[in-house]
């Protein structure tokens, strides 16, 4: 008998477009080349040790098994009174609250939970790389709508023009990633305008909702009855405290859409890290860290725009988040414009510098000349890009 040779099975990708994301690339490519690293979205700096310590004591305390599917119960109504006292949104912790395996499993099991096989989902390119895939996943028909270029303002007659039968969610985000713009109050009440005579459900992105700057508000689709009717509003623990690696976030919607949410919970990931969510419910019961972080950051990003200031980079209007965006218009290589993703190859082996084309956040990789940095860095570290990019 002839022995048979291993073999793989062939399989068909689910995500025949998906490679490495531009993130690992240029985080990569960063550690090559002993680049200042401004292209991933996390802090270089550590988190309250007060928060650490609270981890700690609840593992001494015995919280190390299964807490329960939606959440430990005094993290949910922790969340529920702060979405009461900033909002004037009032949850129930049992039904409308679920605690999250961060962010991006928030967004699919969302997705997952009500999105079927040919149902259309609007997504406002430049949009964060996970909801593409998330739609595809499940089968779904991704509809683009650009924001308007250069500004990145949402642009209601072209979402209207987009909606059609079989429309089933739009995915909004504000803070927005990768641009640093900020949806109005009159953004919102426009959308809830669009919405009101249709059945489209609303996913909204809002983790970076305690990085608004120059004394703005953000404007909550929770803020809004007639959006948060319809809505799944996800937050994040980890942008808000820089613990990015903890990956605990929540969602936070009607009863309804709650239900089917926790279906599809239970099996992706049944439940999250007990201490973590121990050590989360009583540091949330002090406001201060929250309340105090539109100015942590609004400090940095006025540090590094003072500084972008006196470089060849035009500067963009950046209202929220921890990213500034920047054109690189008349930045010339070897006498002439390269295209973003080149240029930012190109900054971070030569000058030192890694940062992300904007062209990675459209589906067509429209590309308009602009790139992004984040400042979400120790002082030194982004004193040291400067200098780096005061070369240019």
């Amino acid at each position: 008998m002839t022995a048979l040779s291993p073999l793989t099975p062939p399989t068909v990708s689910r995500l025949p477009n998906v490679g490495t994301t531009i993130f690992s690339v240029m985080s990569a490519l960063a550690a090559e080349t002993g680049a200042v690293n401004l292209g991933q979205g996390f802090p270089d700096f550590e988190c309250d040790p007060a928060l650490v310590d609270a981890v700690t004591a609840a593992m001494k305390e015995g919280h190390n098994q299964y807490p329960p599917m939606p959440g430990v119960p005094a993290l949910r109504q922790a969340m529920a009174d702060k979405m009461l006292a900033l909002y004037g949104h009032r949850c129930d912790p049992a039904t409308e609250i679920t605690v999250t395996a961060g962010a991006t499993q928030a967004i699919l099991t969302a997705i997952l939970a009500v999105v079927h096989p040919g149902d259309e989902v609007i997504v406002l390119e430049p949009c964060y790389d996970s909801y593409v895939p998330n739609i595809e996943l499940v089968g779904g028909v991704v509809v683009r709508v650009a924001l308007t270029p250069g500004s990145f303002r949402p642009d209601f007659s072209a979402i209207e023009a987009a909606i059609t039968p079989r429309t089933r969610a739009l995915i909004i985000n504000s803070p927005h990633n990768p641009s640093g713009q900020v949806w109005s109050e009159a953004d919102m009440l426009a959308l809830q305008d669009l919405l009101a005579p249709t059945n489209i459900l609303l996913i909204s992105d809002e983790v970076y909702e305690h990085m608004v700057f120059d004394g703005e508000q953000h404007q909550s689709a929770a803020r809004f009855p007639g959006l948060a009717s319809r809505a799944f509003i996800i937050s994040s623990f980890g942008k808000t405290y820089h613990v990015t690696g903890w990956k605990v976030g929540t969602v936070i919607a009607p009863a309804l859409l709650m239900s089917e949410f926790r279906k599809v919970h239970q099996f992706n990931v049944f439940t999250v890290n007990t201490p973590m969510q121990h050590a989360l419910s009583a540091y949330l019961t002090n406001p201060a860290p929250y309340r105090d972080l539109p100015a942590f950051y609004q400090r940095k990003r006025d540090l590094f725009r003072d500084g972008l200031a006196s470089t060849r980079f035009r500067l963009l209007p950046g209202q929220g988040t921890y990213f500034q965006c920047v054109g690189i218009e008349g930045l010339t290589v070897a006498e002439r414009e390269l295209p973003e993703a080149d240029f930012c190859q190109w900054l971070t082996r030569e000058i030192g510098v890694a940062a992300i084309p904007l062209s990675a956040f459209y589906g067509n990789g429209f590309d308009q000349r602009v790139i992004r940095f984040c400042f979400a860095k120790r002082d030194d570290t982004l004193q040291a890009a400067l200098a780096r990019l005061a070369k240019l």
